[in-house]
């Protein structure tokens, strides 16, 4: 039996890389989504406090749920790029007005600073059916 070729095992490393990647950021999606249609804390006590509407929860956790559905589903490049840009968006969002208010932890930034890193990493690991 001879060795599988050094390419093969990159590309089968890159694969569950990304299929790891994608699991995180599909169940954060999906759980944060679920706790901003309901309204659950920590997030949305926490979106309250950082001054934004109510109503933003029921937007932001809609987007959310579709994100992770987009990303789940085989096909679908065009909505995956726009799936992908939204998480994005959305973390970089959470993480500057984390910032913006200087009485919040470290921690209250890290984290979706980290998920959105995480998002691109997905992105940028996707496999080529998956691809525009």
């Amino acid at each position: 039996m001879t060795a599988a070729p050094a390419a093969t095992v990159r590309r089968h490393r890159r694969t569950g890389a990304y299929w790891v990647l994608t699991a995180i950021v599909v169940g954060e999606c999906a759980v944060g989504g679920t706790m901003d249609l309901f309204r659950m804390p920590p997030f949305y006590p926490m979106m309250i406090d950082l001054g934004y509407p109510g109503y933003l929860a029921t937007i932001l956790g809609t987007a959310k749920i579709l994100a992770a559905v987009v990303l789940s589903v085989p096909g679908l490049p065009r909505l995956k790029e726009w799936a992908y840009a939204g998480v994005v968006i959305n973390m970089t969002g959470a993480a500057a007005s984390q910032a913006a208010m200087n009485h919040r932890s470290i921690g209250d930034l890290i984290a979706p600073a980290a998920f959105a890193g995480l998002a691109i990493l997905s992105w940028a690991l996707r496999p080529p059916t998956r691809r525009l």
